[in-house]
């Protein structure tokens, strides 16, 4: 039990002495502002209806009551509605001692409650870009905070690999790949398949433009309400594309063709299917993530049709003159939705409908989040309203983890224009850029090239993963690169330089003692064990709000708490043996917080850097 546990069980029993009862999940207990005295503090306000009393006589009483009957107390203030702790010797031994006994410290008891979570599903039809690269951070550092709240989780993506974009890396790849492989070209896979999507693009525009010349388009733009050609023909493209594209039409009888299961067309579809996921894995390894279950589009594209004509049969979906089946939802301020098209194929609706029953039926999950980005947020809506329709056991624990959207400097990222930041040269960008500073400072010099490759790959990875995850979720993102390699300032290096330097100082510390006899405590060393404190809060907190910012911007003010310590009080020269001892132990227990916390993020710790 840590010690905001205890402050709060030693709550709980104040408020039942005095014949009322609390939910210690409810009681707030936080660190104490900079202003005022003490380590943490505990808010007093929801108990005022029950105690039908004033906040300060309040705090006086629960004040009194902690100091009496938790030794790790020491003395509190109060200041309206608040409790502010002053934490003892006694407490602060006890901390350490804690968090050196216990790696996982900060973690909490299993629950028993079983979580989904579905990131990012990737379409076969292009490389992994930046934009995935926060979808998969996301997922990722979420998953395993959930883990540490005691949530058994699974990872879970759906891989979109079918559809018409698909068909148009195909059909590119037939009438210009002239047999070219990811081998013959010594090209990764996902990355040659989608130069066939980007070619794919520019040869539909070379076929437009050429079109545009023709008297059907320029009558077609006679009679149009557009006050130039350049507007009409930027508008009239999908037109283009749906009626009257010859690569158009190509790659339409293509998609009709796989889903008639056309032999030639499924064997073009399988062999570049496979070149896609080895360079998804590629990708994946270089990230260090990994997927529990896997599910594919051409697998569940047909799920949900039974459960719309279910609907139908009871009345909750309807059917229009042309056979078309719709849900109306105006009811809930949205819209009708079309769920069955006239001639009775499905909608990504349908699918997402008959995926996420399939999958609560695969694993009895308490609970399903998808992290998917922000233009998809009225999808998320309506399926979630579709499946309460359905009266799916499972539909009021579904959540869209919504995210914003990266954007580079010179605007938004195009896949079918190749405007995109791939995420393979971000790697290996990063990892370079580690790379020449790490060199520059010569720390490394003496350690075998394998190593330091690592080392290097560690810190790029840092500086990526940070980069994308001290952000809020909810905001969108400039990427930029040059801020994502900075070693300095609020980064993941800066981070792992804390962790380095406690593990230089502990070679260099020899043989040491446990003590507990230190009690002069430096206002650097008080801030840390505060930091130190509540840190399972902090787990618990982004768990519940599934945004890891909160966790990673904790790491960076340790780390900063720690460097700052470093560098104003003496450690192994420390005035007495009791001193040296204590931060040395105080030290370790920094290291393995913030070890732990940037596991949590999927961010490793080096030995040296």
């Amino acid at each position: 039990m840590t010690l905001l546990d205890q402050i709060r069980e030693q709550t709980i029993n104040w408020l039942q002495e005095k014949g009322h009862s609390f939910s210690a999940s409810d009681i707030l207990v936080n660190a104490t502002r900079k202003e005022f005295a003490g380590h943490v503090t505990v808010v007093v306000f929801p108990f005022v209806k029950l105690l039908k009393d004033r906040p300060p006589a309040i705090a006086e009483s629960l004040g009194d009551y902690l100091v009496a009957h938790l030794a790790e107390v020491a003395s509190y203030n109060v200041v309206q509605g608040f409790v502010n702790l002053e934490l003892s010797g006694d407490a602060w031994s006890g901390l350490i001692e804690t968090i050196l006994a216990n790696p996982n410290y900060g973690e909490q008891q299993a629950t028993g409650k079983k979580i989904l979570v579905e990131f990012c599903s990737p379409n076969t039809n292009k490389p992994l870009h930046l934009g995935h690269i926060r979808n998969i951070m996301l997922g990722w550092s979420c998953s395993q905070i959930l883990a540490a709240n005691g949530h058994e989780v699974t990872k879970i993506q759906i891989i979109n690999d079918r559809g018409i974009a698909v068909c148009k890396s195909m059909l590119a790849w037939k009438k210009f790949g002239n047999g070219a492989t990811p081998q013959s070209t010594q090209t990764k896979g996902d990355a040659f398949v989608g130069e066939y999507y980007v070619l794919f693009d520019k040869k539909l525009t070379e076929e437009y433009q050429s079109w545009q010349e023709s008297d059907e388009a320029n009558d077609l733009y006679a009679g149009s309400e557009y006050d130039s050609p350049e507007l009409f023909f930027k508008s009239f493209k999908n037109t283009y594309f749906n009626t009257r594209s010859t690569l158009g039409q190509e790659a339409r009888e293509m998609l009709v063709n796989w889903e008639a299961g056309d032999q030639e067309i499924i064997s073009l579809w399988e062999k570049m299917n496979a070149w896609v996921y080895a360079g998804f894995d590629e990708t994946y390894a270089a990230l260090d993530v990994h997927f529990d279950k896997l599910y594919y589009e051409s697998n569940t594209w047909t799920l949900g049709k039974d459960y719309v004509e279910k609907g139908i049969s009871e009345g909750l979906f309807f059917q229009k003159e042309d056979q078309s089946v719709w849900v109306d939802l105006t009811d809930q301020n949205m819209d009708e939705k079309i769920l069955l098209r006239s001639d009775g194929t499905s909608v990504y609706l349908t699918q997402d409908i008959g995926t996420a029953i399939q999958r609560y039926e695969d694993f009895n999950a308490d609970s399903m989040i998808y992290v998917v980005g922000d233009e998809q947020n009225y999808h998320f809506k309506v399926l979630f309203e579709v499946l309460k329709k359905l009266e799916q056991p499972f539909a009021d624990a579904l959540y869209h983890l919504s995210y914003g959207m990266v954007d580079l400097p010179s605007g938004k990222m195009k896949s079918r224009e190749g405007t995109v930041v791939d995420a393979d040269d971000l790697i290996r960008e990063v990892t370079e850029e580690a790379h020449a500073v790490a060199s520059e400072k010569g720390e490394l010099d003496d350690m075998p090239d394998e190593a330091k490759r690592e080392v290097y790959r560690q810190i790029g990875l840092a500086a990526l993963k940070f980069f994308i995850l001290k952000v809020n979720p909810q905001k969108r993102m400039l990427f930029d690169p040059a801020a994502s390699v900075d070693m300095q300032g609020q980064t993941g290096p800066y981070i792992q330089n804390a962790y380095v330097r406690v593990q230089s100082l502990l070679r260099k510390s020899g043989e040491w003692k446990t003590s507990h006899a230190y009690r002069q405590f430096e206002a650097t060393e008080e801030h840390l064990l505060q930091a130190l404190t509540l840190y399972p809060e902090v787990i618990s907190k982004a768990g519940r709000d599934l945004d890891p910012s909160g966790l990673a911007n904790y790491c960076y003010d340790l780390a900063k708490s720690y460097h700052r310590f470093y560098h104003e009080v003496k450690i192994l020269s420390a005035d007495t043996e009791d001193a040296r001892t204590f931060r040395l132990r105080l030290s370790k227990a920094t290291a393995q917080v913030i070890e732990h916390g940037m596991n949590l993020l999927g961010i490793d710790m080096p030995e040296r850097m």
